[in-house]
């Protein structure tokens, strides 16, 4: 079958359908009709010889060949938008319905996110925000692509085609319960390694940074529990005699500083910096210019209060 032979506007139904999981509302957003878009799909059934969308209750679920064909449909649309030259001189945040996509990583997720939705809110209530986690060698392919807007992550080796820019340093505590009799004064090196730890991480086994440099000065600590996420380890930290430690931007936003009490990390530990990623055709977008000013303003008082 040659492409010169298939309506391209068919993908972008199938695109829309996808993301609304609903024929009216994927209708609404491409501002056509419903039977339109009804047709569209019907075509694409006949063309892959596959339901592709089935419905159950008020959702149209993808089939499992729709979801294998999604991410080529989406990379081919995005290249697509990519290559057409840009004719908005305006963003008008109240106006926009666009979904921007973030990629970011615990703890910076749980940090950032809810202070960012509070700006989406006041000054763009009709957009989205998405907050995706991905691995590091997509970033600047995701980016290239426009599968995401912005990235957050530490200082990483990329093209010179990404922008970067430094967000925000911050510096180790360590947490636990209240009256946890470690943690009711200075926290002495000694007494740190002698306590049983959280780590946080995705990774099944390995050591953190804070492991990293322990062994480095020939120590060692116990690790009593693995978690994926900050928060399960600050509220598990509140209820047992375990200790954590986190960034401490992290615990003093968080909602959770009452249930816990707070010390410096007992030895010299580098945190990463965070830096802000985005692609270099992005550098004069305004839409892209609003969402890295919104970004940078937020985390301002953090950086003056390092």
């Amino acid at each position: 079958m040659r492409l010169h032979t298939i309506d391209l506007n068919l993908f972008v139904v199938f695109h829309a359908i996808h993301q609304e999981a609903h024929i009216t509302r994927a209708a609404q957003v491409l501002g056509l009709t419903q039977p339109a878009v009804s047709h569209s799909l019907s075509r694409l059934r006949e063309l892959y010889q596959d339901p592709l969308f089935v419905r159950r209750g008020p959702r149209m679920e993808p089939t499992p060949l729709a979801r294998s064909l999604l991410p080529k449909v989406r990379e081919a649309l995005q290249q697509l938008h990519l290559s057409l030259p840009s004719t908005s001189t305006t963003f008008d945040p109240r106006e926009t319905r666009q979904n921007f996509i973030l990629a970011t990583r615990d703890p910076l997720e749980g940090f950032f996110l809810p202070q960012l939705m509070q700006v989406f809110q006041k000054e763009a209530p009709l957009a989205q925000l998405t907050s995706l986690r991905i691995k590091r060698h997509d970033l600047e392919k995701q980016l290239a692509t426009g599968q995401l807007d912005l990235a957050f992550d530490v200082l990483l080796p990329v093209a010179s085609q990404l922008r970067m820019q430094k967000l925000m340093e911050d510096q180790w505590v360590v947490v636990a319960r209240k009256d946890h009799p470690l943690l009711q004064g200075e926290l002495p090196l000694a007494a740190y390694l002698e306590a049983r730890h959280i780590v946080v991480s995705s990774r099944r086994t390995g050591p953190s940074i804070e492991d990293y440099e322990l062994q480095r000065r020939g120590r060692e600590r116990t690790i009593a529990m693995r978690c994926q996420h900050l928060f399960a380890a600050v509220r598990t930290a509140a209820s047992t005699d375990l200790l954590l430690t986190l960034p401490s931007h992290f615990i003093r936003n968080s909602g959770l500083l009452h249930e816990v009490t707070c010390v410096p990390l007992p030895f010299e530990c580098p945190l990463p910096a965070i830096y802000m990623y985005w692609h270099e055709r992005h550098d004069e977008e305004l839409a892209s210019i609003w969402l890295r000013k919104k970004c940078q303003n937020l985390i301002e008082p953090y950086r003056q209060s390092n």
